[in-house]
């Protein structure tokens, strides 16, 4: 039985849904620069869950957002003199290729902010028929007063000032709540369009929240079953969302809210400006393999902080490698895999526990068991071909001939040249096996 922490709740829940298509929902890239790997760790916490409800036979329907019209992508697009379709198109195309290079499984749906204005505008008319929402200076607020859940995920309390305050960002500080902005009066320049609401036309754009709720419910219903996204979305985005989701519709919005922690670099904030802010391209152009990043990940609880470094990267890259090595290594058959599968999938249902899995599976050191949640954990495992160059190709062969030929010490010379060219030759009953240690 699936068992996940639900924070709208503060405890974990069992997932005791029926049969039937799982609707699950992700906030996506904002995409005005290239996703940090704070950000991929999130994903890779969403591609697990997702991987495992089908490792399970569920059926799952899985949309992820892409927001491409907020404050960011529009300055971001003013200061690069580009349209903003033009500009939000570079980064979403590199958010796709990160996605594939850390394996991360394909959503069903990608919805983009700027294809769904009329769903965000009709939406924004329900809040205001229903007396949520009103209009102050060309933008259109909603009346977090009129809505007495207001609070129930990210546990704030409203005072009167809060009542009182109107904010105009898409983001704002954590601990200010405030109405927020549903429809936001464009400045001179910026990409427009026009909402009627009652006799008025407000020239403007969708606010950063409004957004998420008009996708979800649009792909996925009035009620969904998970809703994902990092520690930081849960005050003021997600708050939000449920109040503008439930607000219109009278319905729980998810049942589940599942949000993973922090990534931080070494104990500290990721950060531009203290020098220790990294990309996935980041780690790729140090010569990392951008699973080790994936792996890196499952070692540490969803729930708990992750602390990145350089030297944890690369014991955890060691570690994918000797993962592969397996592959080469006589399988025990007197083990009983069995016993040792339910002991993981005991891990994986108590709220989705990888680094109890992985420390399972390395104890037991078997190749077939690490194939076998392949599916779930998604490492290159049971895919993971080794490409040889020609010249190491070349190098092995004048390394078996020497053998043959008693001339040991010379094959060794050569054994160690390869070595030196980031390969590990083994000899087995099958003949030599190439590994590569990079």
């Amino acid at each position: 039985m699936l068992s996940l922490y639900n924070s709208l709740k503060n405890k974990k829940e069992i997932f005791d849904f029926a049969r039937r298509k799982i609707k699950i929902y992700t906030c996506g890239p904002t995409v005005y620069d290239f996703a940090h790997i704070g950000n991929f760790r999130a994903y890779i916490f969403a591609d697990i869950l997702v991987r495992y409800l089908k490792f399970l036979d569920y059926k799952r329907f899985w949309v992820m957002n892409i927001t491409d019209i907020d404050d960011k992508t529009i300055l971001g697009a003013k200061k690069a003199h580009l349209p903003l379709v033009k500009f939000t198109e570079k980064y979403e195309k590199a958010f796709f290729e990160d996605l594939k290079s850390l394996n991360i499984e394909r959503a069903d749906k990608y919805p983009r902010a700027i294809e769904n204005i009329k769903e965000i505008q009709n939406l924004i008319v329900v809040l205001w028929e229903k007396g949520l929402a009103y209009e102050k200076n060309g933008s259109v607020y909603f009346d977090i007063s009129k809505f007495e859940k207001y609070g129930q995920l990210s546990k704030i309390v409203l005072d009167e000032k809060s009542k009182k305050s109107h904010i105009d960002n898409d983001s704002y500080e954590k601990k200010s709540p405030g109405d927020f902005v549903l429809w936001k009066k464009t400045r001179k320049g910026e990409p427009h369009w026009k909402l009627k609401i009652e006799n008025c036309e407000l020239i403007g754009r969708p606010g950063w929240h409004i957004e998420c709720s008009a996708m979800a419910m649009k792909h996925l219903g009035k009620t969904i079953d998970f809703h994902l996204g990092g520690v930081d979305l849960k005050f003021p985005h997600h708050e939000n969302e449920i109040a503008q989701s439930e607000g219109a519709t009278g319905k729980t919005f998810s049942r589940f809210w599942l949000h993973n922690e922090h990534l931080l670099v070494e104990g500290k904030k990721m950060s531009k400006s203290l020098g220790n802010f990294y990309t996935l391209r980041d780690l790729i152009k140090k010569g990392f393999d951008p699973l080790a990043f994936r792996y890196l990940c499952l070692q540490t609880h969803w729930q708990s902080k992750m602390d990145f470094s350089f030297r944890a990267l690369r014991a955890a890259e060691n570690a994918l490698k000797e993962i592969r090595k397996l592959r080469f290594r006589n399988y025990d058959l007197r083990i009983k895999r069995e016993k040792i599968i339910k002991e993981i999938n005991v891990a994986l249902s108590d709220n989705l526990d990888t680094p109890q899995a992985l420390a399972i599976l390395h104890k037991q050191n078997d190749f077939r068991l690490w194939q076998y949640f392949e599916p779930v954990l998604s490492l290159g495992i049971k895919n993971y071909e080794l490409r040889i160059k020609n010249n190491i190709k070349e190098l092995i062969k004048q390394r078996e001939k020497l053998r043959k030929m008693g001339k040991f010490e010379d094959a060794d010379v050569i054994r160690k040249e390869i070595k030196r060219l980031g390969y590990e030759i083994e000899d087995t009953e099958k003949g030599p096996q190439i590994i590569d240690i990079h």
